[in-house]
């Protein structure tokens, strides 16, 4: 597979592109992560997601330690090339490290944030 692709996406001045995990059934928003080149070509080519850490400054292969991967049904690029949407399927429907469905889980209330989803797991027992 040509990855001639890969250039017409506008990275940032660090080389990453914003991405965007969408679940592909229901179009919930299931978290916001970063890519590099590196990470974008990964994830085309395993059809599992592969995002960077910024944190860690390594590729984290979605599911690694979890067991929660993103299997890649489509990867789109917005009007301008510099976001990604991936629309996946969420193994174990938990995308997020705190063991809840989404990392979209606090909901301004009040003028606070609110926990407004469940956990669905301990990520106690997800991260040993």
């Amino acid at each position: 597979m040509s990855t001639s692709w890969l250039n017409e996406v506008k990275w940032d001045d660090q080389g990453l592109v914003p991405v965007i995990a969408q679940d592909a059934h229901t179009g919930e928003v299931l978290m916001f992560a970063w890519m590099n080149r590196d990470a974008l070509e990964q994830t085309a080519q395993r059809g599992e997601v592969v995002y960077w850490s910024r944190s860690r400054r390594k590729l984290w292969h979605k599911g690694e330690q979890s067991g929660h991967i993103q299997k890649v049904i489509e990867i789109r690029a917005d009007c301008d090339s510099d976001v990604v949407l991936l629309k996946v399927e969420q193994a174990g429907d938990i995308a997020c490290h705190t063991g809840r469905r989404s990392c979209f889980f606090n909901k301004l209330d009040n003028g606070g944030w609110k926990d407004v989803e469940p956990v669905l797991k301990d990520p106690k027992e997800i991260y040993k």
